[in-house]
């Protein structure tokens, strides 16, 4: 029989695009991030908030030096070391300390909703990194997605000129994080994506392990399993494997479509803590989620798809 003929039927193999492909990377990434804020809410229940953003980040260099010495990479020259120190500053030592300590007191539902404001707040930093000239739009959707963060952060202590000292440690890790972000991007098409990440946890491993051994001789270490695993997971998934399928569906792209999956982390973040840690879902955690999140997400797209200005005819 012919290849055309009508009783000959030709089974081709499924093969997904290489968007779809990026997609699910960026999925998993975001997926295993989400678990970050309740897990860390767990794991302050029996380990000290010291320990908790030292030693996950000890787990995660260790990691980290393995892998690159394993694939051989080359070391970072002259003054990129200095940029590491920029991005090991924001997502090594800033944002995991300051929201272990704002965990200790905040609901997990409650940080994952201020930490919505991310997306927003690392488009921001990119754009003043980059030196870009967003429109006028752009401005104003992230000064009201930061307002509604703020405005929520104040409902939830107790109305205007009460912000919480949980929420001022939040905000900071925002921002540690978003300039973390915006520098590694950066770095990262000179080095590589998860080697960018990887020599930023070597470098900061001195120190991290210093504050770790802080922390133990203060208070030693004693916690449940589950806490313990929730310790674990921060440090194996959440600071090392987790950045490996992000960064990996980043790579194969495209990169302004898997950058706005992160957009479904903090959902995620509420839902997990509603499941696991049994935390009641009012209705300003709804709204207040929803609002920040929309306006993350228009922010993130009117920077990625600025308007063109009208050719002259």
């Amino acid at each position: 029989m012919r290849d055309n003929s009508s009783a000959t039927t030709i089974i081709r193999p499924v093969i997904l695009s290489r968007s779809t492909t990026g997609l699910w990377w960026g999925l998993l990434g975001v997926a295993a991030f989400s678990f970050t804020v309740p897990f860390t809410r767990v794991a302050v229940g029996g380990l000290s908030p010291l320990f908790i953003g030292s030693g996950r980040a000890v787990v995660a260099a260790i990691l980290a030096a393995f892998a690159l010495t394993l694939t051989r990479q080359r070391l970072p020259q002259g003054r990129q070391w200095a940029r590491l120190a920029v991005v090991a500053a924001g997502i090594v030592v800033g944002f995991p300390l300051l929201t272990s300590f704002a965990l200790t007191t905040a609901p997990a539902s409650h940080g994952a909703v201020v930490i919505a404001l991310l997306p927003a707040a690392t488009a921001t930093a990119a754009v003043l990194r980059g030196r870009e000239h967003p429109p006028v739009a752009f401005w104003l959707v992230t000064a009201v997605g930061a307002g509604a963060a703020i405005a929520f952060a104040f409902a939830q202590s107790g109305g205007f000129g009460q912000l919480d000292r949980a929420d001022v440690l939040l905000l900071g890790a925002v921002i540690s994080a978003a300039i973390g972000y915006a520098e590694g991007g950066l770095l990262a098409r000179e080095l590589g994506a998860w080697q960018t990440v990887s020599w930023a946890l070597v470098l900061a491993l001195l120190l991290m392990a210093g504050l770790s051994a802080l922390s133990m001789a203060q208070q030693p270490p004693s916690a449940s399993p589950a806490q313990w695993a929730a310790f674990a997971y921060l440090g194996v998934v959440s600071m090392f494997f987790g950045f490996f399928a992000w960064y990996r569906g980043l790579v194969i792209g495209p990169m302004a479509r898997i950058s706005q999956v992160q957009l479904i982390q903090p959902v995620l973040s509420i839902c997990w803590a509603g499941l696991l840690l049994g935390e009641s879902l009012g209705w300003t955690t709804i709204v207040g989620g929803l609002a920040v999140i929309l306006c993350a997400g228009v922010a993130v797209r009117v920077r990625l798809n600025p308007q063109r200005p009208e050719q002259n005819r």
